[in-house]
């Protein structure tokens, strides 16, 4: 359907036939079409055999002055041995074209036309000026210095061929992004690069650009997609007389119109509205388009700069865009190119419109909306009879509806945010997090990795169990250790409290003390914390804090340890002072034989190019009651695997290859059910029964993650900032309230949609969360843990608050407001 502006448009088309400028034209017509109404005036125009001869003299400064000034063109200029010139020589031959221009255009037998038109024509009005003809040279005349359009400044020139017929468009397109086809040919001395970016820099639009295609590539195209706009950048030129234009689609082809006319004619009945060549010497290009009934088109009528061209395609993108008509949007690029003109004399000449004049000029509204095809100028007369009340109506309803469904989810939103701030999803949160993170396929072992358990069998056969927190003796556990340094593992990690120092025994050959002082033997303490544990747990005294790291753990409120502590400061009195973790020790350790050094700061740690930041404290994700967020924290992102692991007992009876050892961290602790040391995490509920695992392989976990995010670059967990979790629970409770509101029949189709909709939100999440390595593929550089359940509440909140409104105010959705003001018969689209 026409919009307004286009209907209150002028159009006015000048037809000269029968004639040339060597003989003049014995009959020249006027048609102005306005208010639906046609007038036709008729007149006739003298010889002017000095205005081709002064055009010729001009094309050939132009391309001579251009070259001279070095100006990148779009085409090889031939200034044919004229190369002593000046810009004053030029600039004369320009005022000399343009006074015989106004000259001819007063003549005495064209005066009853002129006259007649102003009569009608005001200044303010819009007017499309068509100029019709088959001679060529006449499609090259700067029509655009006639002084008609001084006087009417929303005036534009377009060109036309004398023969031409309404496109037969069948649209198929089901997108409602404005679809552009860009070729990119022969870039050979030119910067063709603005050009991609403006076109990328456009909002709702698929563009597809051909770099240099084939001719094979660039006929597919055509043939097999829909498409609203054609672009060319590169090289082109006229050839044949100026008869034929052709475009230089790579280093080695090039082709004519007619060369793929067939693709072009089916691009064009598929809805191809727009072509812009944004290359020299165009009109010939625009001739032989013509000739197939596009609807419309922009060329450039000679050579052109690089600079010149990139300013016009920017300048028109922005008007058009900003929805100024078309023809307005081409006058305004083009009359501000000549700020340029210092450097690049007649730049605003250049560009030029080239019309069906049986099509109305699409807008850009029309085409990012598919409001319509194609237009015929009967058609707009046939629009006229639309009653313009009744559209009114019909859009003021449907835009008083849509802002009721914005506001109720707007107000959706809002209270899904309150409770969330109150804690009332934080449970469901933090279960839905582990039962996402249980969707994930099984990984690999971590191959830098071995877990020595003491097993209830170990203690059991040699009666290790002995007063306080021992489990083993210091004389196996030297044995151990001086065993395992002879595999050469890099790192060994000692998860056993031994917060005393037995007495030494000489009869022993091992001394415990020995073994510990050794460099990469790193052993734990616990730090001292009021609340829960007043006492801590003391290091052995051999080890110094440089090897120490504490083993401090945190659970959420239902018990389950999803994060872990990296580094945190100790309090002043406690007996464990390192301000590091046992995981982060280890790890770099292990790290620094890859030379791969640390980097502590109060916000995040950070290995070479991979940064652990901290969560923020107070409220960070689904965690809303302030839980302690203290030192610097971050999620554990578990390995769905296990660990290799090997006893105590076989170990020192050597029945493992020292393979196993060699080159790896070796993580000491305890596995026997004796021992109070197991905790939930979210594979806990997984297990049937419900199953808690020993504290060293949640050590061995937060060692795991910190290798394999540096070495694997396996992605780390995360959360959004705040004000980003707002904007998207807000779009997803938009979103279903809108689709709700378009939906149409029954309660079960709009409840089967809001269904629908918390699927592909849990499935979005999940795949933001799933930030694990498959294979070689890793889908997101960090995982991220997206508010599922308030955003679920928030869709099905604002779904429900539709179906109130609808039924309360009984308002129809958007489909059923156009079946109740169906169009009438004789009214066409």
């Amino acid at each position: 359907m026409t919009n307004n502006k286009q209907q209150m448009s002028k159009l006015v088309i000048f037809s000269l036939l029968g004639g040339d400028l060597n003989q003049g034209f014995p009959v020249v017509t006027a048609q102005l079409w306005y208010n639906n109404q046609l007038f036709k005036i008729t007149g006739s125009l003298p010889a002017i055999p000095e205005l081709s001869k002064l055009y010729s003299r001009w094309k050939l400064l132009y391309e001579a002055i251009h070259q001279r000034l070095g100006s990148n063109q779009r085409i090889k200029v031939h200034s044919q041995d004229i190369t002593n010139i000046s810009v004053n020589d030029f600039d004369e031959v320009c005022h000399q074209l343009q006074r015989h221009i106004n000259a001819w255009l007063k003549s005495e037998s064209f005066q009853n036309i002129e006259r007649q038109l102003r009569t009608v024509l005001s200044r303010d009005d819009e007017i499309r000026v068509i100029i019709e003809t088959n001679i060529t040279s006449l499609h090259r005349l700067p029509w655009h210095l006639w002084d008609f359009f001084e006087h009417y400044p929303k005036a534009e020139l377009a060109l036309s061929n004398h023969e031409y017929a309404s496109p037969q468009v069948v649209r198929k397109s089901t997108t409602d992004r404005v679809k552009i086809l860009a070729i990119l040919g022969n870039s050979f001395g030119i910067d063709i690069d603005k050009d991609r970016s403006w076109l990328q820099g456009l909002t709702d639009t698929q563009t597809t650009f051909l770099v240099q295609p084939t001719r094979k590539e660039l006929d597919e195209q055509l043939w097999n997609q829909y498409w609203d706009i054609l672009f060319f950048a590169g090289h082109s030129a006229s050839i044949a007389d100026g008869e034929i234009g052709e475009i230089y689609i790579n280093q080695t082809e090039s082709l004519t119109i007619s060369q793929f006319k067939n693709a072009l004619k089916t691009a064009i009945t598929r809805g191809l509205k727009l072509a812009i060549f944004n290359s020299c010497d165009g009109i010939a290009l625009a001739r032989n388009l013509a000739d197939l009934n596009i609807p419309q088109m922009i060329v450039m009528r000679e050579g052109v700069s690089d600079l010149v061209a990139q300013e016009f395609l920017k300048n028109f993108l922005v008007a058009f865009t900003g929805n100024k008509p078309f023809y307005l949007a081409v006058r305004e690029a083009r009359e501000r190119l000549q700020g340029l003109e210092n450097n690049f004399p007649c730049a605003s000449w250049l560009p030029v419109i080239c019309q069906n004049p049986t099509t109305v000029p699409i807008t850009w509204q029309e085409l990012h909306g598919r409001w319509g095809d194609t237009e015929t100028c009967s058609e707009v007369s046939t629009q006229s009879r639309i009653s313009t009340t009744k559209t009114k109506s019909t859009i003021a309803t449907q835009k008083g509806k849509l802002w009721t469904v914005l506001l109720s989810t707007a107000i959706v939103t809002l209270s899904t945010i309150g409770l969330r701030y109150l804690g009332v999803f934080e449970k469901a949160e933090l279960q839905t997090f582990d039962q996402m993170l249980l969707l994930r396929p099984k990984e690999d072992l971590d191959p830098r990795l071995l877990v020595v358990e003491v097993t209830e069998k170990d203690i059991q056969s040699r009666q290790e169990t002995t007063t306080g927190v021992k489990s083993i003796s210091d004389s196996r556990l030297a044995q151990l250790l001086n065993k395992l340094q002879k595999y050469q593992p890099r790192v060994i990690g000692l998860d056993i409290y031994r917060d005393f120092a037995d007495p030494p025994n000489e009869s022993k050959p091992i001394q415990l003390s020995t073994e510990l002082s050794k460099e990469n033997v790193v052993v734990v303490c616990k730090g001292r914390d009021r609340k829960h544990d007043p006492q801590g747990v003391k290091p052995p005294l051999e080890v110094p804090v440089e090897r120490q790291g504490f083993t401090d753990a945190i659970q959420d409120p239902d018990g389950t340890v999803r994060r872990q502590i990296m580094m945190m400061a100790q309090e002043p009195s406690s007996v464990c002072t390192t301000p590091y973790s046992l995981s982060l020790q280890l790890a770099a350790r292990y790290l620094s034989y890859e030379n791969i050094q640390p980097d502590f700061n109060e916000d995040y740690v950070q290995f070479g190019s991979k940064v652990f930041k901290r969560l923020k404290p107070g409220r960070s994700g689904g965690y809303q009651q302030r839980v302690d967020l203290g030192g610097i924290q971050i999620f554990v992102n578990y390995r769905n695997a296990d660990y290799q692991r090997v006893s105590l007992a076989d170990v020192l009876s050597d029945k493992v290859n020292y393979t196993f050892f060699k080159n790896k961290v070796v993580l000491i602790g305890v596995t026997a059910n004796t021992i109070s040391d197991t905790w939930s995490t979210p594979y806990s509920a997984a297990q049937q029964p419900y199953q808690e695992i020993p504290g060293i392989f949640i050590q061995a976990q937060m060692i795991s993650q910190i290798l394999s995010a540096v070495l694997d670059k396996r992605p780390i967990l995360g959360v959004l900032p705040f004000w980003v979790d707002i904007v998207w629970i807000w779009a997803w409770s938009s979103m279903s309230g809108l689709i709700v509101w378009r939906v149409r029949h029954s309660l079960l189709n709009k409840g089967c949609v809001m269904f629908a909709i918390v699927i592909i939100l849990y499935g979005a999440c999940a795949i933001a969360l799933w930030a694990v390595p498959f294979g070689s593929i890793i889908l997101l550089k960090q995982g991220v843990w997206l508010p599922f359940i308030p955003s679920a509440f928030a869709v099905l909140a604002s779904g429900v608050v539709v179906l109130f409104v609808q039924r309360s105010q009984k308002f129809p959705t958007s489909s059923e407001v156009s079946m109740q003001n169906p169009p009438k018969l004789d009214e066409t689209r």
